[in-house]
Parts: C-alpha cells; structure tokens; sequence
C-alpha cells in the first residue's frame, strides 16, 4: 500500500485531514496496482526554502506526490508529515492549510490536478466517527475508576 493523506475543507469552514493509503490489487507478475482514472493536468515543481505562505488553500482538486524532502502540515486539525513516496490528496480548496519544510533537502513533487467526478482509491488507515471517539473517551474514564464503560 502506499501512504496517503486527505485533506479537505470540511462544512465547518475548517481544515481536516486522515491518514490513509492508496487501495492496491493484485496484478500481472505479482505487482500490486491501483485502477487507472482520470486526471486533467500534471506538473512538477521543486522549492528549496520554506516560502513562508501563511494558511493558503489548494488552487485545484489533486494529488500531490512527494518525489523527494519532507515537511509538516498545519490544519485545523493538528499536524502531519509528508515524506518522499507518500501521496496528498487535496480537496482543501477552501479553509486552507500551513506547511513548512523540514530538513535541508529541497521539496519536488508532482502535482496532478483533478476533475470533481474523478474517485481517487483512498482508504482511510482506521475508519472512526464521532460515537466510536466517545465510546474510546467512556472506556478510558471507566478504566480510571475500574467501573464499566
């Protein structure tokens, strides 16, 4: 599987992110792939120092993947790392997000840009909803006291 984090604008006006990867199948001679879909545009790009962007949405529905360099993103969120091979898949067109670059190695990617009706085969790495957080937060209060949850 391959690492991939989502990022979105969510109906709250806020930054949100998951941790994820890229669903992979069995192929010809043993590879894992994933299905072939569409994309409108690719380019690449290289930064070498921090450009101080400030919170900034994404200007496109894509895909960001890391060639090499790592960095840290800022969402409403919290925090998380991209590192060379793993893969963003952005939709925060909206609330906006913070990066900065760590290390002295230079940020290249790709960026291949979307259309709103292709599906990317992203699977969150552990599904959670609200419920399941409260029933986490319950068990750990009851483990507290030794009463049940």
């Amino acid at each position: 599987m391959i690492r991939c984090v989502r990022l979105w604008s969510g109906k709250d006006g806020r930054s949100h992110f998951e941790e994820g990867v890229i669903d992979l199948e069995a192929g010809q001679r043993g590879d894992l792939v994933s299905g072939k879909f569409p994309i409108a545009s690719v380019s690449f790009q290289e930064t070498d120092a921090d450009p101080k962007l400030g919170w900034h949405p994404d200007p496109a529905r894509q895909l960001v993947i890391t060639l090499s360099g790592a960095l840290e993103f800022t969402t409403h969120d919290g925090r998380f790392s991209l590192r060379s091979g793993d893969i963003l898949f952005t939709e925060d067109t909206a609330a906006g997000h913070d990066w900065t670059l760590l290390g002295e190695q230079s940020w290249r990617r790709v960026y291949a840009i979307l259309d709103q009706a292709t599906i990317v085969p992203f699977r969150p790495a552990q599904l959670h909803s609200a419920a399941a957080g409260s029933k986490s937060r319950k068990a750990k209060a009851a483990a507290k006291t030794g009463a049940e949850p």
